[in-house]
């Protein structure tokens, strides 16, 4: 397909190219297969052996041609060419079995980092890629890497001693033949090295597409359902076409170069074979070598050639493995969500230590001054599954970052119910997303117990805290699975309790499963009321002493509301809620409420307090009839 064809049929939702990634070198190779250094270790002797073995079968044909022609009995000669015959191919079998196993090693522990890495990323790096594409450079790009075991590489060992113990034979029988062998030899190799860098290019911008179909089909797939009731089946299907032939140009440019390489190793075989048998002919009649030499030195120019055809796929390989490897890098040299935390606090303070400095009437969450700006996104401004018209996410479509929080102080008393509201998009999810260090101030300070939070260990200040989410997700799994995700030591009474409390008792009734009972990918067993039910009771089942609800009712209807109300007021003694409710019938009797609009706090007080005195507030309530 030509590429403007391509561009006439890409469709509007599609991805457009980003720049390439940097390219890995052969040094950032090595980590992954040293790994496994006494496995390569045992190979590289074995292939050494191997090939050691393989050099003496000329010599020895040598010796039974010369004993043929004396008329003389071959005796031990061919038992012992049988024996390293078997040798060699038991030798190969047992090295291609260890190579084959080694090469699933360094794709299993080269995922482990990567799956390592990816969940302790920042969340703004997810912001701003795509998940697909992540999704593809553990599964597609790691495979890569075992082609450089199995595919020569290690064999290289072998073959560099069999290369250079044939070298050696081939000057002792006959230089004349070994200088014009050299020669194309030393062409092919010329060529090879010149065309390896275009194969690494090559094989990057290959596996950058397949990144690119991959995040498309996770795109199509994960919103299967809003796509074909908006009609736009046939366009999607046309967008990830386009992505996939896309991939398939990429993978054609890496096997035209790839084409390039391979058949030099067999066309350098065949001119030296050719050049060596008429000279070497000629030799013979001119007394100049003897047949035996003649053909030990034939044989040994086979040896010769075959591990030059192996360190050219090696090379392939290799090139191929580093443009994948690039990708993986790429993720592996990002800074972890917590690789500056020593730089903005001298030392972490445990919440719950016995001995932190906590104040203590300070109180629970404080802001103080907050200012905050999410980065420009990296993704396609014509993707509309980038759109976001929640306040937590970035707008697809800036260039520079984007103030969300302008100057944002409040305090939230200990034990007190604080609710947030105002319009889309002014700052509230953005608030309980500060206080769980998904993010930290562009300026100012959050503050909880007096402390602030950049001087607490994430993963002690995530204990205290359980955070419900507006979209509610729920895993793919079980209910259980789904329960314990933040109390892995809860019984199976204390988690059907909790689920009776939010009136999901009938979810364990209607499936024999129980708790084991699957709610399929992402929930899509229950209803978005059950789902929501369901986050607020893995929050419930934990008992923090802070609870964020952002938007936890939203979609619920009157009855489910009342009994959800009644399980988090009972939940909720002794404890600080932040709630977020856009339905504010939900959080009239909160102890405060905090008026929110543009980033700005425009106003906070009691229902009725605000009702008099904060417009915006007033509005709100008249348009949902209470006032």
């Amino acid at each position: 397909m030509s590429e403007t064809t391509t561009r006439t049929r890409r469709s509007p939702f599609a991805r457009r190219d980003t720049p390439p990634g940097p390219r890995a070198t052969f040094g950032q190779l090595l980590p992954f297969i040293f790994e496994h250094r006494p496995v390569l270790v045992w190979v590289a002797i074995l292939s050494i052996i191997g090939a050691l073995a393989s050099l003496a079968q000329p010599l020895l044909v040598a010796q039974v041609i010369d004993i043929v022609e004396a008329g003389q009995p071959l005796g031990w000669i061919v038992w012992g060419l049988i024996a390293l015959v078997v040798v060699s191919g038991v030798i190969s079998g047992y090295q291609h079995y260890l190579l084959q196993r080694t090469g699933e090693g360094v794709v299993l522990s080269s995922r482990k980092r990567l799956i390592a890495k990816l969940l302790h990323l920042p969340i703004a790096e997810f912001d701003t890629r795509r998940t697909g594409d992540l999704v593809s450079r553990v599964g597609s790009d790691t495979t890569l890497l075992r082609a450089v075991l199995t595919q020569g590489l290690v064999e290289a060992i072998g073959g560099a001693v069999t290369f250079v113990g044939a070298l050696i034979a081939m000057l002792i029988l006959d230089p004349v033949l070994l200088g014009l062998t050299v020669l194309v030899v030393a062409i092919a190799i010329t060529t090879v090295t010149l065309l390896s860098q275009r194969v690494r290019e090559a094989s990057h911008r290959a596996q950058q597409r397949v990144g690119d179909v991959a995040a498309s089909v996770e795109r199509a797939i994960s919103s299967v359902r809003t796509i074909r009731a908006a009609g736009a089946t046939d366009r999607e299907i046309r967008s990830v076409e386009t992505e996939a032939e896309g991939a398939w140009e990429a993978g054609v440019k890496v096997a035209k170069v790839s084409a390039l390489i391979v058949p030099i190793a067999g066309i350098a075989m065949q001119v030296s074979f050719l050049v060596v048998l008429g000279v070497g002919g000629f030799r013979v009649a001119s007394g100049a070598i003897t047949v035996a030499n003649l053909v030990a030195f034939i044989l040994f120019l086979f040896m010769m050639i075959l591990p030059l055809g192996q360190a050219f796929g090696a090379i392939t390989s290799v090139n191929q493995a580093l443009g994948a490897l690039g990708r993986i890098q790429e993720i592996l040299d990002l800074p972890d969500e917590d690789a500056h935390d020593r730089d903005l606090a001298p030392r972490a303070v445990m919440v719950g230590e016995a001995n932190a400095t906590v104040i203590p009437d300070a109180p629970a969450i404080e802001f103080d001054d907050v200012h905050f700006a999410y980065a420009a996104t990296r993704q396609d401004p014509a993707d509309p599954a980038n759109e976001s018209p929640d306040e937590h996410q970035p707008e697809p479509n800036v260039t520079d970052r984007q103030p969300v929080l302008r100057g944002v102080s409040f305090e939230v008393p200990r034990g007190q119910r604080i609710a947030l509201v105002g319009p889309s998009g002014a700052g509230k999810s953005t608030i309980l997303a500060l206080i769980e260090r998904f993010y930290d101030p562009s300026v100012g300070t959050v503050r909880m117990g007096g402390l602030d939070l950049r001087t607490l260990d994430r993963a002690e200040l995530r204990a205290q805290i359980g955070y419900v989410e507006q979209d509610a997700p729920v895993l793919a799994g079980s209910l259980r699975d789904n329960l314990k995700l933040g109390s892995p030591d809860a019984t199976d009474a204390e988690c059907e309790h909790v689920l009776r409390a939010v009136n999901l008792g009938g979810v364990l009734d209607r499936d024999p499963a129980g708790l084991d009972a699957a709610v399929g990918e992402d929930g899509i067993m229950l209803s978005g009321g059950e789902r929501q039910r369901l986050a607020i009771a893995r929050a419930l089942l934990a008992a923090p002493p802070i609870l964020l609800l952002d938007e936890s009712t939203s979609s619920l209807d009157g009855v489910n509301e009342r009994m959800m109300r009644e399980a988090i007021d009972a939940v909720s003694a002794g404890r600080t809620l932040i709630v977020i409710a856009h339905r504010l019938s939900t959080v009239i009797d909160s102890d405060r409420i905090i008026v929110l609009e543009e980033g700005r706090v425009v106003g906070e007080g009691a229902h009725a307090e605000l009702v008099d005195s904060v417009p915006l507030y007033r509005e709100l309530a008249a348009h949902q009839l209470l006032v």
